[in-house]
């Protein structure tokens, strides 16, 4: 365990390196193409999440980090607060899909104009299907792609 904390201290600095090297994004300031990340209830781990935070900036795009350890209704009242339209949640633990699986059932039921997609180290594109994600991002590329592909299905 100290050696993983060390491991993530250690990729939260050299992201921060190449952010200084990346130079600015134009980054949307309104919340058309807003994207609320976070990490699920009960799970620390958000490497992945700052590494899809980081590229989806650097498209443009407006993220709204809620962080990790989210419980689903937090990310439900940001989502209607700022009516946003695409959601990323992340889950490293198994012990934790429960909480993403209950986190897309509420946004789907609260709010049924906004898309759900997952990733994380423990899922694949079969239990993201079982739990109703609208979609499976296998890396922070795929998450990218699948925004893209998404605002484009909605016309914005």
């Amino acid at each position: 365990l100290p050696q993983l904390m060390a491991s993530a201290e250690a990729v939260k600095a050299g992201f921060d390196v190449v952010r200084e090297h990346m130079g600015d994004a134009e980054v949307a300031t309104d919340n058309a193409r807003a994207i609320v990340v976070a990490t699920v209830r009960g799970d620390i781990h958000d490497i992945g999440k700052n590494i899809v935070k980081m590229l989806l900036e650097n498209y443009g795009y407006r993220v709204i980090d809620l962080g990790r350890d989210v419980d689903p209704a937090e990310i439900l009242r940001v989502v209607k607060e700022e009516h946003v339209r695409l959601v990323g949640l992340s889950a490293l633990m198994t012990t934790t899909v429960k909480a993403m699986e209950e986190t897309i059932e509420l946004i789907h039921a609260e709010a049924p104009d906004c898309a759900v997609f997952v990733g994380g180290a423990v899922l694949t594109p079969e239990y993201a299907e079982r739990i109703h994600a609208d979609h499976y991002s296998k890396d922070a590329a795929d998450s990218a792609r699948y925004a893209e592909e998404y605002f484009a299905s909605i016309g914005l």
